[in-house]
């Protein structure tokens, strides 16, 4: 056994113990899906702790020269369940449901069984793949063994890297503690609470109540959208007395309940609770849950929602499919979003041939950590999707329901989902997310990643042509914007069943006073030819400045399309705001085709008997007035409080000319799909704010975004734009790309070199879009199901080898009733003629 000694030896330097600050990636493969769990397991690097499966860990050898690897090997068991009926103690309580993958199979379950494993894990050196286990490490000499065994204890011991990501994820679901429960005022004098047989002392109801920890008076909760619930007195309690926090009887067991901050207007944890309820008499140890918690009342909400059944074909069983192009995703708590979006991506030949065909070279160029680079990881999913490899039955467990049968072991992104959410606000968090805001974050890294290289973006790219028309002077203004993606409005006065929804509405009205269950749903049918009008629609401009008059005038916007693209995306408008700017879900049935033409709404540009509006800024409105504008910043901090970005609030302001924060709200509601939204305010005359004199820009900064695709000068143009924020810094040169390709290309024309402007590989200035016929066919669609995008599910369904195919995270099925009526977003390939 010397020759592995000797080895042992050679490989002693490389060989860490994993620091603070280390990620030890031993759950899954840099480039692949393959685990532990996988036939050949995992090689984790003793070096680097990058985890690789049996394909690519030689390929990591010889790039990097590291040898040692600890290899990891776990064989799944059944748990073995003790029989506590004769304890008198019966199951333990489980726990509390979360928001993870709500009522769907493939997300996390609480209920599930859990599995322990058999581990098998031993040192293995490369190229020979010499394997030493840990008991013959007792024969070397002290300092070697230490030093062995403290990497493998360490490397087994710590937290992965995705579990640390998961952690993370988590933390914004975590209820805050409420500021009251530290200082809760409680009166004297008030009645013990019994331990059960609670009523409302206003309405005598006796579900949904709460109990205010101040006074202990009880109460019922709110009343739902759909009329169930309560009457709301426990609400209407807080607005007479301010006494802030209440718990919902029903929900206390020892490890806690709900407890509600109506002052904070959230639900909160109060680490008091037990001492807050002893006041009343309440030994929160010996309580026992009997209510539904709020969570569960969310979960069996959406499900109510009739939508629900039907998007996901539930009732019917389907046929699985296996094999490649049929794997499915496992949700990682809330990813349906993601999962639904990447499925039809990976449709689409441009993104295959980007980054499944290329997969070997991405690989080879690969940085030194692969789970850090957006190309490597994009090409790992790819990949995983098209391969067939992981598309396998899973094992079947007893408890097993109907539904559950025929789901895959699928693929789990959390490298992808992890990188692609790094650094934003939303997509870092496991909370359930809008699939089209995702569709476009995607887009955009990809654009990001794409400067100097083949772009599948160009597929959805297209152009937006806007006329606007002075009503006073006649003449016209043409300009074009690129979109990727559709947004259609849903015109409700459309409807073609009015009727029969007023009667429906009569109907609920009554049964909510009566506090009756709901009739059953109608929804509004709406024809899909009124949203293509109402997108086309000439929209009034009211405050329109006219170059010919030099003066405001009234005009009319006209959109149409400049350019017709490959892929044709179409979102439905589904989410609105109410008259109390309360969000909500428009429950409707469109009849959106499978065939499409949209010839007709091809824009013309100046037509021949048109007068062109001059392209002059409007002056100033006094020589005196200061460059830069001032805002009612009471408005802005009003608007900044509900959730809108700052930027865009000012925005709101602005051109809303101080007047008041209902004009303001009403800009921000009409302008929340604009691309610069959240851009920052830029008055004509004044300029952007830049650090002059500042500190120079920081050279790791400037190489990150030359390594995009842009100049030096580029680089740190947008650096000192943004006082030398890199990720602010990115956002700016993508906001201002248009600019500054033509600059460069002016630049080029000019006679400057290459190296002073942008890469000589880059296209000329202006965005490339493919144009061709306006026919189209309907290939994908992804639906949602919930009252906002911020629960519920995701689903989508693809057109796969003349059949419609339904991707329910990890369960894919030949669709029996595809429900295009009930779609979200859209995907329309161009028909070839």
């Amino acid at each position: 056994m010397a020759d592995w000694k000797d080895a042992l030896l050679s490989v002693l330097p490389t060989i860490r113990v994993p620091r603070a600050g280390d990620r030890v990636h031993k759950d899954e493969c840099a480039f692949s899906f393959h685990t532990p769990e996988s036939e050949c397991g995992l090689y984790v690097c003793m070096n680097s702790f990058l985890g690789f499966g049996r394909p690519y860990v030689e390929r990591y050898y010889n790039k990097t020269g590291q040898r040692a690897f600890l290899h990891l090997k776990r064989t799944p068991k059944p748990v073995q369940k003790s029989d506590d009926s004769s304890s008198g103690t019966g199951d333990p309580p489980r726990k509390k449901p979360t928001r993870l993958a709500i009522g769907v199979e493939g997300g996390f379950d609480m209920t599930d069984e859990q599995c322990e494993y058999e581990e098998e894990v031993k040192l293995v050196i490369l190229p020979e793949f010499l394997e030493v286990h840990r008991d013959e490490l007792s024969g070397l000499p002290d300092m070697v063994r230490d030093r062995v065994s403290s990497a493998i204890d360490a490397i087994l011991s710590a937290d992965s890297a995705s579990r640390k990501q998961e952690v993370q994820a988590w933390d914004g679901e975590v209820r805050q503690v409420s500021k009251h429960a530290f200082n809760l005022p409680q009166l004297e004098g008030v009645p013990r609470i019994p331990p059960c047989g609670w009523k409302c002392s206003v309405c005598d109801l006796r579900e949904n109540l709460w109990l205010n920890l101040t006074d202990g008076s009880i109460l019922c909760g709110r009343r739902y959208f759909d009329g169930s619930g309560g009457n709301n007195h426990a609400v209407h309690h807080y607005r007479e007395t301010g006494y802030p926090l209440a718990v919902k009887l029903g929900t206390i067991t020892p490890d806690g309940a709900d407890v509600y901050s109506y002052d904070e207007d959230d639900m909160v944890l109060d680490p008091n609770l037990a001492e807050h309820l002893s006041h009343f008499g309440i030994d929160m140890m010996k309580m026992q849950k009997t209510d539904k918690t709020m969570t569960e009342l969310e979960i069996d909400m959406n499900q109510r929602i009739g939508e629900w059944d039907l998007i996901q074909e539930s009732g019917v069983q389907l046929q699985p499919l296996y094999g490649p192009g049929y794997t499915g995703i496992r949700n990682l708590g809330n990813s349906c979003y993601l999962n639904s979006t990447m499925q039809v991506i990976f449709n689409i030949p441009a993104f295959q041939r980007k980054y499944v065909d290329r997969m070997e070279q991405i690989f080879q160029k690969a940085p030194g950590d692969p789970t850090q680079d957006f190309n490597t990881q994009v090409a790992k999913l790819g990949h995983g999707l098209s391969s067939g490899e992981h598309s396998k039955p899973a094992a079947e467990k007893e408890t097993d329901t109907a539904d559950q049968k025929g789901m895959q072991d699928g693929i789990a992104p959390r490298m992808f989902k992890a990188l692609v959410g790094k650094g934003h606000a939303e997509f870092s968090t496991n909370r359930q997310q809008d699939a089209q805001e995702f569709f476009l974050h995607f887009i955009n890294m990809v654009e990001r990643n794409c400067r100097s290289s083949s772009n599948p973006n160009e597929v959805f790219r297209f152009l937006v042509e806007e006329k606007i028309k002075c009503l006073v002077s006649q003449k016209v203004k043409y300009t074009q914007r690129v979109e990727y993606i559709l947004q259609l409005p849903v015109p409700m006065e459309a409807a073609l069943n009015k009727e029969e929804l007023s009667i429906y509405e009569q109907s609920r009205l009554q049964a909510e006073q009566e506090h009756r269950p709901p009739p059953e749903l109608v929804r509004a049918r709406i024809p899909f030819s009124a949203c293509l009008d109402a997108f086309a629609a000439p929209e009034q401009l009211d405050e329109f400045w006219s170059s010919a008059l030099q003066a405001k005038s009234t005009a009319l916007k006209t959109s149409s399309f400049a350019s017709f693209p490959d892929y044709l995306v179409i979102q439905i408008k589904k989410f609105t705001f109410g008259l109390d700017w309360v969000p909500k879900k428009l429950d409707v049935s469109i009849d959106v085709p499978e065939e499409l033409d949209l010839s007709q709404f091809r824009g013309g540009g100046l037509q021949a008997d048109e007068e062109e509006l001059q392209d002059v800024a409007p002056p100033l409105v006094t020589p005196d007035e200061p460059k830069a504008p001032v805002l009612d910043e009471s408005v802005v901090t009003q608007l900044v409080e509900m959730g809108f970005p700052a930027e865009a609030c000012r925005k709101a302001v602005y051109y809303t000319g101080n007047s008041g924060a209902e004009a303001a709200m009403t800009w921000v509601m009409s302008h929340m799909d604009d691309p610069d939204f959240a851009h920052p305010l830029v008055v004509s005359g004044v300029s952007a704010p830049v650090s002059v004199g500042g500190d120079p820009p920081p050279e790791e900064h400037v190489a990150t975004i030359i390594s995009m695709g842009f100049s030096h000068e580029q680089a740190v143009r947008a650096l000192r734009a943004t006082n030398n924020s890199l990720e602010r810094a990115v956002d700016w040169i993508f906001s201002h790309i248009d600019d500054l390709d033509a600059e460069a290309a002016m630049d080029l024309s000019e006679g400057r070199s290459a190296a002073e402007s942008v890469s000589e590989s880059l296209p000329a200035a202006g965005p490339r879009v493919r144009d061709g016929t306006g026919r189209y066919e309907l290939f994908a669609f992804i639906s949602h199901m919930g009252t906002s995008t911020m629960c519920g599910h995701y689903v989508c369904h693809i057109k796969k080898e003349g059949r419609w195919v339904i991707y329910n995270d990890q369960k894919v099925c030949a669709s029996e009733k595809p429900p295009k009526d009930l779609g979200y977003i859209y995907f329309y390939q161009r028909v070839q003629s």
